[in-house]
């Protein structure tokens, strides 16, 4: 018997809670400047990606309900290192949040750009535990040629199985019709991954992602 729409909205409502609590157990495990710096382990570990004025890092503490636990410059491109935050209960691991370094800031020195763009790249494809990929872009600016790349380099692993989400960050910079059309191009983009809207600053799409993650990483148990 299907559930009925109350008990069903009751459902989603504990789950929600579950992912948002889950999500405030964060806290710092480590950083590394290479990937063979990078510990191994078998928890799944979701990667935050995007350009550096993207909002990454401001998007991972509104989702951890953390002021500072990602390093969220005034100056976009300072962040250089893999920084990986531990998720679980009672201290216990049971997922990694992997935040990369944003990408495409003028700033930053040519060698430095194409060193991260190696370094990511490489952390795509061979991250044998990476469950699922998060790349936030501003709709103001669209998929942009650097996004378009790394879209390419993941591609293939997301119709393996990888879990794909687009943040469309500062949402709340755009009015409805704007909104609209913005979700309708990112859902185009993503290469059979999820799109949403997000505003840090108004909390827009919090729940939703919240939910999201979670579900990546604790599947429903089914019954033999």
């Amino acid at each position: 018997m299907a559930p009925t729409p109350i008990a069903a909205d009751a459902d989603r409502t504990d789950r929600v809670k579950q992912a948002v609590g889950w999500l405030h157990t964060a806290r710092f495990l480590t950083t590394a400047a290479q990937l063979h710096h990078l510990p191994a382990y078998d928890q799944p570990e979701i990667a935050f990606v995007g350009r550096s004025n993207a909002g990454k890092s401001t998007c991972i503490n509104v989702l951890t309900q953390q002021r500072q636990l990602a390093y969220a410059s005034k100056t976009p491109g300072r962040t250089q290192h893999i920084n990986l935050f531990a998720l679980g209960r009672q201290n216990q691991t049971d997922t990694v949040l992997a935040d990369l370094p944003g990408y495409g800031y003028a700033a930053v020195p040519k060698s430095d750009k194409i060193r991260w763009q190696r370094v990511m790249a490489n952390y795509l494809m061979t991250r044998d535990n990476l469950k699922g990929v998060v790349l936030m872009c501003d709709p103001r600016l669209g998929v942009t040629e650097l996004d378009e790349i790394l879209l390419e380099v993941i591609r293939p692993k997301v119709e393996e199985g990888l879990k794909f989400l687009m943040l469309l960050t500062k949402a709340d910079k755009l009015n409805r019709s704007e909104a609209t059309k913005a979700l309708s191009i990112a859902k185009l983009q993503s290469g059979g991954g999820e799109a949403h809207l997000f505003s840090s600053l108004k909390k827009q799409g919090v729940e939703e992602v919240s939910l999201k993650l979670w579900e990546w990483t604790h599947p429903p148990v089914v019954a033999a």
